[in-house]
């Protein structure tokens, strides 16, 4: 295999391994409003075009956007940032507080605006951007009490994500706290950056600036910007940067180049943007940051965590707004499964069986595969040895959910479910039940996820009587297809 297809296979693992770690996001938090429309007309007061308004979309943004990247990923996350005492923080609190996994603790400044990004968009193009903020930095009074906040955060800490967006939050002596922490070489620290001084940064574990950043990196160290298509000049730049800050890695974003990751005196990785389709750029470093730390709070290390967050920013530039990518859409992107037939499945049960080995079955749509959906297939296959998921077809799942649905295909879901390694196989049905499914296979152990009483899940008759039993795994609260992908 080459290292690109070891990594591609290793995804699954990794995204199974984030599940339920705590992760710790300071930063600049910030609301990211979208007010979309259409565009039919020129304004006779002066050449601009009239939107006539049609939907407006309230996000997270900044540092918020970070920390409900990760809660998309199955990780919990502490979030601490500053907010305005406003009607804006009033709704970026309100959007959190329906994130299950996320913990904000976020402060009210009553002497500045909460962050706020105002997109007007049409036919899918930005015609205008209005933010509102104040960039200046936080008193020494509210600088004091977020240090007793990212204090007790770092008592458990095991990852830790400063996102610096340079609206006052993220400065030099809350970079020294964090640093400075009596559990330092207990966490790692990630930081991006959006000050051009790289030695504010000083020993920090990893930066992930974007081309742009970098150069201005490379500025202050009289270096001639290299072209992000000249890998071996990026590297040489970032090693010297390297050296002179003691900085551990710097990974840099190279927009339709992929990223690349630099380390003192190793060889540099590249991976080549594997985007689909580019309709919106907002947010994506959120979610490359996310992704990288998310990894490396599971103890994947950094080349693994940089190729997932390559992946991950590669789902998300494909959507609009500050978008998130589940664990479905990433593993969909590069993974490739091709499910059994029917006889083929029920040969490998039966071998399986004669074994020694339990069977275990569940099944579901499984559309854009999120932490919920991955807490269900992890309980059950603790129920056993071998865990077989049955895939509702599109057609199966269209009477079953409506024609908006599936978002992915079956092929897809497919793929995404078998990246797993707590699934061993994944058979499509066509049915409106998977009972026909259930007498073919015997399975040992028969799970459904959610509040039923056995005699309601289909397929439990034949189990009981088969020998077998039948078990409920109560759902994951905060998690459904529909909610994560309303954006």
């Amino acid at each position: 295999m080459t290292e690109h297809r070891v990594l591609t296979a290793r995804l699954g693992a990794m995204i199974s391994a984030m599940q339920d770690q705590h992760i710790v996001v300071i930063g600049d938090v910030m609301l990211d409003r979208f007010i979309n429309g259409e565009v039919n007309r020129i304004s006779p007061e002066a050449p601009i075009p009239i939107l006539n308004q049609t939907v407006v979309r309230n996000m997270p943004g900044g540092a918020a956007n970070v920390a409900r990247n990760l809660a998309h990923l199955g990780l919990r996350v502490t979030l601490i940032g500053i907010t305005g005492d406003d009607d804006d923080a009033d709704q970026l609190e309100k959007i959190l507080s329906e994130e299950a996994a996320i913990s904000a603790k976020l402060l009210r400044d009553n002497t500045r605006p909460t962050t706020t990004k105002t997109r007007f968009t049409a036919n899918g193009q930005q015609l205008l951007r209005v933010d509102h903020e104040d960039c200046q930095s936080f008193s020494s009074s509210m600088q004091g009490n977020i240090q007793k906040q990212i204090a007790e955060a770092l008592d458990g800490a095991k990852t830790v994500i400063l996102s610096d967006y340079n609206k006052g939050m993220i400065e030099k002596p809350l970079i020294d706290m964090v640093l400075g922490h009596k559990r330092r070489d207990q966490f790692q620290v990630l930081i991006d950056p959006k000050k051009s001084d790289a030695s504010l940064y000083q020993g920090v574990d990893m930066l992930t600036p974007n081309i742009s950043e970098f150069h201005g990196f490379c500025r202050q160290w009289d270096i001639a910007p290299p072209n992000a298509h000249d890998l071996g000049a990026l590297d040489a730049a970032a090693q010297r940067i390297l050296s002179a800050t003691g900085i551990g890695a710097i990974m840099i974003t190279l927009s339709a180049n992929g990223i690349m990751v630099c380390r003192m005196g190793k060889d540099p990785f590249h991976a080549i943007s594997i985007a689909r389709s580019v309709y919106d750029v907002s947010g994506a470093g959120d979610t490359v940051i996310a992704s990288l730390g998310g990894a490396i709070c599971a103890d994947a290390d950094l080349i693994e965590a940089a190729y997932l967050a390559n992946v991950a920013a590669g789902v998300v530039v494909g959507k609009t707004g500050t978008a998130t990518a589940s664990p479905g859409e990433i593993l969909a992107l590069l993974h490739q499964y091709t499910p059994p037939s029917l006889d083929m499945m029920v040969m490998e049960t039966k071998q399986w069986k004669a074994a020694g080995e339990s069977v275990v079955f569940t099944n579901g749509c499984f559309d854009c595969l999120h932490p919920g959906h991955i807490w269900l297939l992890g309980e059950a296959r603790k129920a056993g040895d071998r865990l077989v998921v049955g895939l509702n077809s599109d057609a199966s799942t269209r009477r079953l959910k409506g024609t908006h649905r599936p978002i992915q295909n079956e092929r897809e879901r497919a793929s995404a479910l078998a990246a797993l390694p707590e699934v061993d196989a994944v058979i499509i049905f066509d049915t409106d039940t998977p009972y026909d499914l259930i007498t073919a296979l015997n399975p040992d152990v028969l799970i459904k996820g959610g509040d039923y009483k056995p005699d309601e899940i289909v397929g439990s008759d034949h189990v009981i009587t088969s020998g077998g039993k039948v078990e409920i795994i109560p759902t994951r609260a905060g998690f459904s297809t529909t909610r994560l992908n309303a954006n």
